[in-house]
């Protein structure tokens, strides 16, 4: 059965900012921040809520450009203000530390934020967010001249006959996806236009080239700097690899060497699971966040 939602909107920087929410204990070492990752939404993460039960407080944003959030005032998205959106989120749900979950992109934001404000941050459970591959200077012309060719083109994403067809996309992107969760995702992942055509709640400005490269050595200075502990979680299938590194053995061994910069971390490979874990085996996923708080959490407050 699925746990009813509620909506709340804030003012975030200028945008009116969606966050979805479960629950209502006062307990702040009970309130998760959970991170949807890149083309997806808040309800994303509705099965592992269903998980958990009761006796949490869920926060769940839509991020900039996403889902019922407000679409950026440019034509092209930055990185850095996820970190500053969340910040502002934060503000308004509690003045204490809180627990963040993130999914892919949403990982990589809540790793960087607990580097840079280790004081607003319980723990993390980062799901699937490994970062991308190692960039040089010299590829910085380049960069640029695409990010300007796609400035120039405009993005564009394709539209969807009706509810049905987008969960059918759904389940061609994972195939592990079953036909009754396909069916709830589709209602949040895409919207009805005046035509009576679904378009995907996503600004297709996301799928403009960011003209900054990914700085690894930044990255791996924030996650250095993080004093929480952290849950490591990967897929066993997982398909994302492939943007860390050229081949998957070589991928896997990257990925634990990153993961080997932040102090206070255990890992935790999910099995029959692909990159959208949180879909796949949501229960797996519940089932880790639970123990994981219960030992950690108590007993980083207790250092």
């Amino acid at each position: 059965m699925l746990r009813a939602s509620q909506s709340s909107f804030v003012d975030v920087r200028g945008l009116r900012y969606h966050l979805r929410c479960w629950g209502d204990t006062a307990d702040a070492g009970r309130t998760l921040v959970m991170l949807h990752g890149w083309m997806d939404v808040s309800a994303s993460f509705q099965f592992v809520v269903d998980a958990l039960g009761d006796g949490w407080r869920i926060v769940a944003p839509d991020w900039r450009g996403y889902g019922l959030s407000d679409r950026a005032q440019a034509d092209c998205y930055w990185f850095p203000d996820y970190l500053a959106d969340l910040e502002r989120v934060l503000d308004t749900i509690t003045a204490e530390p809180v627990i963040l979950v993130g999914h892919s992109m949403g990982g990589n934001v809540a790793l960087l934020y607990a580097g840079i404000r280790p004081d607003r941050v319980r723990a993390v459970i980062n799901l699937e967010g490994f970062g991308l591959r190692e960039t040089h200077a010299s590829q910085a012309p380049g960069r640029y001249a695409q990010w300007l060719d796609e400035l120039k083109a405009g993005a564009t994403m394709r539209d969807y006959a009706d509810a049905a067809e987008v969960a059918a996309r759904l389940m061609r992107n994972n195939a592990r996806l079953t036909a009754e969760r396909a069916a709830f995702l589709a209602h949040h992942w895409a919207q009805p236009g005046p035509d009576g055509r679904w378009a995907v709640a996503g600004d297709p400005a996301h799928r403009i080239v960011n003209p900054t490269l990914y700085r690894l050595d930044e990255v791996l200075a924030c996650w250095q700097r993080i004093t929480c502990p952290v849950l490591w979680v990967r897929a066993a299938k997982t398909d994302v690899l492939r943007y860390v590194a050229e081949t998957p053995a070589a991928a896997i061994a990257e990925v634990e060497r990153r993961r080997g910069h932040i102090k206070d971390v255990e890992s935790l490979v999910v099995d029959d699971a692909g990159h959208m874990v949180h879909h796949d085996q949501p229960e797996q996923v519940a089932r880790a966040i639970t123990d994981f708080t219960a030992r950690r959490v108590q007993q980083h407050l207790g250092r």
